[in-house]
């Protein structure tokens, strides 16, 4: 079986993983909404919400997610997810660039299935 999707980023803290992954069972031409997607698990209740992208922000020091659930600012140690009215302000380490927990890659083959 080959692999849905890969994973481009990877955020986690104790109670959430944030992850945008790149679907690999759509073709090319699939709409970007599609074939890009930001993800969030909520590790309490197992669910994962869809971030609805609106827009972004990159310089070389920091990177700026901007979605209709709230904000998302990332360096390569850690990330800040701040939710949409300033609800909740989650602090989040940078796990992208390390092997995905197997527990959680089984949630997002679920999801994604």
């Amino acid at each position: 079986m080959s692999p849905t999707f890969k994973i481009l980023y990877l955020f986690e803290s104790s109670t959430l993983f944030i992850v945008e992954v790149k679907r690999l069972d759509l073709p090319d031409s699939a709409d970007l909404s599609d074939l890009y997607q930001w993800l969030y698990l909520d590790r309490q209740n197992g669910a994962f919400i869809k971030l609805w992208f609106n827009s972004m922000d990159s310089s070389p020091a920091v990177e700026e997610r901007y979605f209709e659930q709230g904000y998302l600012k990332f360096n390569e140690g850690q990330a800040t997810f701040i939710e949409k009215y300033n609800s909740a302000q989650h602090t989040l380490i940078n796990k992208t660039k390390n092997k995905p927990d197997p527990n959680f890659l089984a949630l997002l083959e679920d999801y994604f299935s």
